[in-house]
């Protein structure tokens, strides 16, 4: 059983060190690391090449987060599982990988998600978006399981996942050109084969963002242009509209209790993680310049006709 890391890497800076350290001690050989670089102008491919890793070297405008994965696991020889990570996730201890690839001893297992707890230094509202998103329970989704947990049923994030390669290439890959969202694409596409998708609690990244208000906002703008262009998706697993709800009155519970003076903050991200998603599911109705302004990941509308401008 051979698994591969993948990460794509970009100015990974002063975390890139401790992300190697973390690596290192969970007995990954590196010549099973590949790193895909889209021009960096610090030392990050330097440290990785010292490292002993595989590294690739792409231009900044060829970068997509699926794409770039996918043109990873085409290269992939001799492998059974790919371990996706991001720069910035780095292992909780030793013994994180095992215990991701654990959940492949059951053959229906196509794909395993990792727990994500939040960094050293996070706040209230950082720490309690990782508490919730990610349970200290394990479990096990099917397809039946979107008549009670809708998307949640295909949630993934490739900050720290596992998947079988051969069921990965049977459904397609990852998708060639998408804003982000990949690995919920893939695991909706395994859940409709027939495969599971797992979630292994004990196995742990520190992984979390210190968003701004206005990058909450352009995150959930995303997501929402993600939605408009894969529309299906919503179609076969239905909304999450409970778990938003479910998410506000957790956040408000948890802030009384840790930070209550972070409370209107935490009402005003509310507010503007809902207006973005909207107005991402919108986004071809509205003027590119528009668009370029809310989008996090601006290159993915590189493209867009100028002509759209006008309206």
């Amino acid at each position: 059983m051979r698994a591969a890391v993948i990460v794509p890497t970009l100015n990974a800076g002063y975390t890139w060190c401790s992300w190697i350290e973390a690596l290192r001690a969970a007995e990954v050989a590196p010549t099973d690391v590949y790193v895909i670089d889209s021009g960096s102008t610090d030392d990050t491919v330097q440290l990785a090449k010292s490292a002993g890793f595989n590294v690739s070297i792409i231009d900044k405008l060829e970068f997509n987060h699926g794409g770039t994965r996918q043109a990873a696991i085409y290269a992939l020889k001799g492998y059974d599982y790919a371990i996706c990570l991001t720069q910035d996730a780095i292992l909780y201890d030793a013994s994180a990988i095992t215990r991701l690839l654990r959940p492949f001893s059951s053959p229906s297992v196509a794909a395993v998600c990792g727990r994500q707890l939040p960094r050293g230094g996070a706040d209230a509202i950082e720490t309690h978006a990782r508490l919730f998103n990610y349970p200290g329970v394990s479990s096990v989704n099917s397809f039946d399981d979107t008549r009670r947990k809708g998307l949640k049923t295909a949630f993934l994030s490739n900050s720290f996942a596992a998947y079988r390669i051969d069921a990965l290439k049977k459904t397609g890959g990852f998708p060639s050109d998408v804003i982000f969202g990949e690995d919920m694409y893939v695991a909706t596409k395994l859940l409709q084969s027939g495969c599971s998708v797992a979630y292994a609690a004990d196995a742990c990244v520190y992984h979390s963002h210190d968003y701004s208000l206005l990058q909450e906002m352009k995150r959930y703008f995303d997501m929402g242009v993600f939605h408009a262009d894969e529309p299906w998706i919503r179609q076969a697993l239905g909304g999450a509209e409970s778990q938003g709800v479910k998410f506000i009155l957790s956040e408000f519970q948890y802030l009384i209790k840790h930070a209550f003076w972070r409370i209107p903050e935490g009402m005003l991200r509310t507010v503007l993680r809902y207006s973005g998603f909207r107005l991402g599911l919108v986004y071809k109705q509205l003027p590119v310049w528009m668009v370029r302004r809310l989008a996090m990941n601006k290159g993915y509308f590189r493209t867009l006709a100028p002509e759209s401008d006008k309206k």
